[in-house]
């Protein structure tokens, strides 16, 4: 099958870059385009056989499956400019949360399915999540989430938890990544430690705990009462995060949260002016 991707941005990239490093499709059977088109023909430049095509309505009856890499806000124009291109037998295939399949389904004329990625996929691991609208065959599913197994590991979810899934699985890299950064700042501007000292630390250390987890050496909960051991150090850390980490992650849920209602209502009325 031909795959095309519209918007070759942060996202856009990082999946390309883990299809071409699996192996899932072939170069040659990729088409690809950006609003700002350098950045497509800058890839191309690293996996030179990719087509570049300029054009979106060109791309969209090219391929087979279409993966939209848009802002939530940018995808109702994108789909009106290109619907006329989309036929019943492709799939169109959206990774941004706020649009679900039934709403996407209401916009055009061919089967639908959502992928909310991760950068971890640019490693071949981590997970894809998926959500199926009703006129996805049977074979497009199990074509999607089989060649999905080749650069992650693909999921299933309900709509209903559709945003906490993505804080955790495609937010969840930054966010650990901030509160590492923070840890680091934190040791330099209290101890003696260089920041490239504290940097090195920590990246190692991250790297070491992935793998004790990916290993499974150790449940998240079994990791802790390992490395706790009772009246030492350790232990005094946890109880200073005991009293802030529950309120902090509570305010995280509670203002991506409210952004994903927030772009809901704006793509509603979008579509309701349509």
């Amino acid at each position: 099958m031909k795959w095309g991707v519209i918007g070759t941005g942060n996202m856009g990239q990082i999946l390309i870059e883990a299809w071409m490093s699996s192996r899932v499709i072939d170069p040659d059977q990729l088409f690809i385009t950006n609003r700002t088109i350098s950045k497509a023909h800058a890839i191309q430049a690293v996996y030179p056989d990719i087509h570049v095509l300029e054009d979106k309505n060109e791309l969209t009856t090219a391929v087979d499956i279409l993966f939209i890499c848009a802002r939530p806000t940018e995808i109702y124009s994108l789909i009106t400019e290109i619907h006329g291109g989309l036929a019943s037998e492709q799939c169109l295939i959206s990774i941004t949360s706020p649009y679900s399949v039934q709403r996407l389904e209401q916009l055009v004329p061919c089967q639908v399915a959502r992928m909310i990625p991760s950068i971890t996929n640019r490693t071949l691991c981590g997970t894809t999540l998926f959500s199926f609208g009703e006129t996805v065959t049977k074979e497009m599913k199990g074509y999607l989430l089989q060649s999905s197994k080749l650069f992650s590991n693909p999921q299933v979810i309900e709509e209903k938890v559709t945003r906490i899934a993505s804080d955790i699985v495609s937010c969840g890299p930054a966010f650990f990544s901030y509160l590492a950064q923070e840890f680091i700042e934190a040791a330099c501007r209290d101890t003696n430690i260089t920041k490239q000292e504290a940097t090195s630390l920590m990246e190692n250390m991250l790297i070491g705990y992935g793998k004790l987890l990916e290993q499974g050496h150790y449940s998240l909960p079994g990791l802790i009462e390992k490395v706790c051991v009772k009246g030492g150090v350790t232990g005094e850390g946890i109880k200073a995060l005991e009293g802030e980490a529950g309120r902090l992650f509570s305010s995280l849920i509670s203002r991506t949260h409210a952004k994903y209602y927030e772009d809901i209502e704006k793509i509603s009325y979008q579509m309701l002016e349509g």
